[in-house]
């Protein structure tokens, strides 16, 4: 693959490629649209494919964040077309490394050093390069090694980048532009966290120290004294990663076994740290050749305040879902209710969450739960189907609940995608074996 010299970092820059990008996809509908003078029964499976390939394609020279959100909504599956999915999942991996001499400048700028004066030994490709950074293989005192660097520009390019991004997830979302600040700044204010590398060096460490109890789980160790904010190196973990696993034939025992490390894992963070690893995509993960977990990335770690953690677990209760006075008190306390709403809106969103929640918190109201069920994520795919061609949806403020859902719900859903691509059945209260 190709590799950059240099990466687009001025906010004209970055804005002038996405206008190329939208001027492509201004022709591809064009195109469509001609084709279906001619052909009324066409599909838009084209215009989606073309549409995925270059909005991909614009957005992997940026990198940064607007890449970042790509690979958030390719987790979303049953929202978005097969195309974009597909596509946007490779900003996890495919897309053009860094240079060689700009990876020393790199070096140079934030340890003090080149890489060669710093490492026994440093590949000078990437093993992958993904959306923020790219990893390097590196040998130092006898410890093969992982090293992170992150790409000149994305931090200082996040508040731009997703002010140009705006405009597009309120449309396909459904949010009134005004009341959807709070869930713009809480993307912004993540994606600044993850291009902190002081930081993930710290939550890294805290985590997998407090997370070694969790069997079948495994965890690098990470090197302080070879890091800095833009260079990350920890141990280099060996395995495949957990997507290409789950691709391959395996035994049910050995999905059971990798589900149930990986829902501990989880369930682990959330009620005892307080705190959760709110990107779980199946590049972060790989399956050990004793067919153990482990966890590679910690960028993206939610905090998850008391005010929101006990009503959202209320609300996972089945009793609380059919105790209507419960109900309608934490949809109001959790904001997917409000004061403002109409009579219509209220009747319309409570039915619709109430469904969503009698789906989504099933596995919460069993002592064992099936993920490779085909009935419960036919109900997921029925309900997706259903509310994607609701015209009343439409006409109604999409801004829906505390901010805290964005990053909550995004870890479960990828949570629950992980567990179906095991195919996993799970002891749902296991993990308090593991708390104190």
């Amino acid at each position: 693959m190709k590799t950059l010299d240099t990466i687009p970092t001025g906010k004209l820059e970055r804005a002038g490629k996405l206008v190329k990008t939208g001027v492509k996809i201004g022709g591809n509908y064009v195109k469509y649209y001609g084709k279906k003078l001619v052909n009324p029964d066409i599909s838009k499976e084209e215009l989606n494919q073309d549409n995925a390939e270059d909005i991909y394609d614009g957005l992997k020279t940026l990198k940064g964040s607007a890449l970042k959100v790509a690979q958030m909504l390719s987790m979303e599956k049953n929202l978005l077309p097969s195309a974009y999915v597909e596509k946007f999942s490779l900003a996890q991996f495919s897309v053009p490394p860094l240079s060689a001499p700009l990876v020393r400048k790199t070096f140079k700028k934030y340890l003090g050093k080149y890489p060669e004066d710093i490492f026994d030994s440093f590949e000078k490709n990437s093993i992958n390069a993904a959306s923020i950074g790219q990893v390097h293989k590196a040998k130092k005192d006898g410890k093969e090694l992982a090293v992170k660097i992150q790409y000149p520009g994305v931090a200082d390019s996040i508040s731009s980048d997703l002010a140009l991004v705006r405009p597009i997830a309120i449309k396909m979302f459904n949010l009134n532009g005004k009341d959807s600040d709070k869930y713009f700044k809480e993307v912004e204010h993540k994606l600044i966290e993850e291009t902190n590398y002081v930081l993930e060096l710290q939550q890294s460490k805290e985590i997998t120290d407090a997370c070694a109890v969790i069997p079948n789980m495994e965890f690098p160790s990470y090197y302080r004294h070879l890091s800095s904010e833009r260079i990350l190196t920890m141990d280099w973990m060996k395995g495949e990663h957990l997507g290409d696993f789950t691709r391959n034939d395996f035994k049910a025992e050995t999905g059971d076994k990798l589900g149930q490390a990986l829902w501990d894992f989880y369930m682990f963070q959330i009620h005892y740290l307080r705190k959760v690893h709110a990107d779980p995509h199946p590049g972060n993960f790989l399956v050990s050749d004793q067919s153990t977990l482990i966890a590679i990335d910690f960028g993206c770690i939610k905090e998850i305040p008391n005010e929101f953690y006990v009503p959202y677990f209320e609300l996972a209760k089945e009793e609380s879902i059919n105790n209507d006075a419960v109900f309608m008190e934490k949809l109001y306390e959790l904001e997917i209710l409000t004061a403002t709403d109409s009579p219509e809106e209220i009747t319309f969103f409570k039915a619709l969450f109430k469904e969503m929640l009698q789906i989504f918190t099933a596995p919460f109201n069993q002592e064992e739960f099936d993920f490779g069920s085909d009935d419960f994520w036919a109900r997921i795919a029925n309900l997706s189907e259903r509310y994607s061609k609701d015209q009343q949806i439409r006409k109604m403020n999409g801004n829906r609940g505390s901010k805290h859902f964005l990053y909550m719900n995004r870890t479960f859903f990828g949570l629950y995608n992980l567990l179906h691509d095991l195919k996993a059945k799970v002891k749902v209260n296991n993990f308090k074996n593991y708390i104190n």
